[in-house]
């Protein structure tokens, strides 16, 4: 029996650990840090049906739900989040707010995330050298777009980043992160409570006013919604800018492909979200009837975590997987999830991230990492995988 979750040793490279799981068997036993017994899957098609099968749930709630630290950031008593949601109400619930981040509506954003870029890489190119790139750029450019769409002051980011580190840290105490999911939960409801009153151009008034007009509107509801979007909205794609950079940067060739081809950049975008595949442990369940996964039974009340990342560089799936191809264009990866609990704002990440990296490498040709890849401070702490910082630097 494995102990979870096995270390990364490298930023830009699969953990050993996840990369041996992958071939002795389909599902396998691990003993989590709280001492629970949970099964792993980490097969491509076994990961894909752990997260379609009705006999696997997503509720966080279920004290039998495998969670990496033993922590519950959510209270018994407070309304069931979107991520917990098992059907019938998942479906009416996700489909309301679905329209906000469909292709059509972030095409028509896209302009305003280009500006945003372009504020942001300005700055840091007239201020000093080397450059924080996590602070200068990958941090500030997903928190502002997904403040404006949802209506949250970017005036207030130092507040809701520094508790949302602590959410994510696996080294946080219980009462931290009780206390950090307090705070932001008061927080938005205030806010919420607020554009109740007032609804504006935004994705909460958006809601606020499609629930009075059909009768659903919730207070707790809503307020829950706009908390994880607001959370998962600028943690994950700063993650991936930063360690999407480093690795553009260590492969010279085929970035200077793409900064004569910029259409390319979907394709290195899906690659790079394959290739680190930076939140993994998420979508795990936990089953709710007795079922067979993989061939191996298993029992009602067992939990199940998905190895995303073993599932993502599974080479049945994809060829010579643990190299990086920036022309794989492979969307058959689960770094966004797979099925009804796919990532709500997987298109919003995908048109930052195309933005970002075209104007980055377009406009600084001579940006380089300032300093040994082995000291980058990694984020192996967090449920959320990334750097803390990047420092880079240019020619003038």
């Amino acid at each position: 029996m494995t102990s979870f979750p096995p270390p990364r040793s490298c930023p830009f490279d699969a953990p050993a650990g996840h990369l041996t799981r992958r071939e002795p068997g389909p599902v396998t036993k691990a003993t989590l840090p709280t001492g629970q017994e949970a099964w792993v899957a980490s097969r491509h098609a076994d990961v894909r049906t752990v997260l379609t099968d009705p006999a696997f749930s997503s509720n966080r709630l279920d004290p039998n739900f495998p969670l990496l630290n033993g922590r519950r950031v959510q209270r018994q008593d407070s309304p069931v989040s979107l991520i917990s949601m098992d059907p019938p109400e998942h479906g009416p619930a996700r489909r309301a707010v679905l329209g906000e981040f469909t292709v059509r509506r972030l095409a028509a954003l896209r302009p305003r995330i280009q500006q945003i870029v372009d504020e942001h890489v300005d700055a840091m190119l007239t201020g000093p050298k080397p450059a924080d790139l996590v602070t200068a750029l990958a941090l500030p450019v997903p928190s502002l777009v997904i403040c404006e769409l949802l209506g949250v002051p970017y005036a207030d980011h130092d507040f809701f980043q520094h508790r949302t580190k602590t959410l994510v840290s696996r080294t946080s105490a219980a009462d931290e992160v009780r206390t950090a999911m307090d705070e932001l939960r008061s927080y938005m409801d205030e806010l919420v409570t607020g554009k109740e009153k007032a609804p504006g151009d935004d994705l909460i008034g958006r809601q606020i006013r499609r629930g009075r007009a059909n009768g659903t509107e919730d207070h707790e509801a809503l307020t829950g919604l706009a908390l994880l979007l607001l959370i998962a909205g600028h943690e994950t794609t700063a993650n991936m800018i930063s360690l999407g950079t480093v690795s553009l940067l260590q492969r010279p060739e085929q970035l200077e492909k793409l900064r004569h081809d910029p259409d390319g950049m979907p394709h290195a975008v899906e690659e790079l979200l394959r290739h680190h595949t930076i939140v993994e442990w998420v979508t795990s369940r936990v089953a709710v009837a007795d079922t067979e996964l993989g061939g191996v039974p298993i029992k009602a009340g067992e939990g199940v975590l998905t190895a995303n990342m073993a599932a993502n560089h599974a080479p049945a799936v994809f060829a010579d997987p643990d190299e990086v191809d920036l022309g794989r264009g492979a969307r058959n990866h689960i770094a966004f999830g797979y099925g009804a609990h796919q990532c709500l704002g997987q298109n919003l990440a995908r048109v930052e991230l195309e933005v970002v990296f075209n104007t980055l490498f377009a406009r600084v040709p001579t940006l380089r990492v300032a300093v040994p890849l082995k000291e980058l401070p990694v984020k192996d702490d967090a449920a959320i995988y990334g750097l803390h910082a990047l420092p880079v630097t240019w020619d003038d």
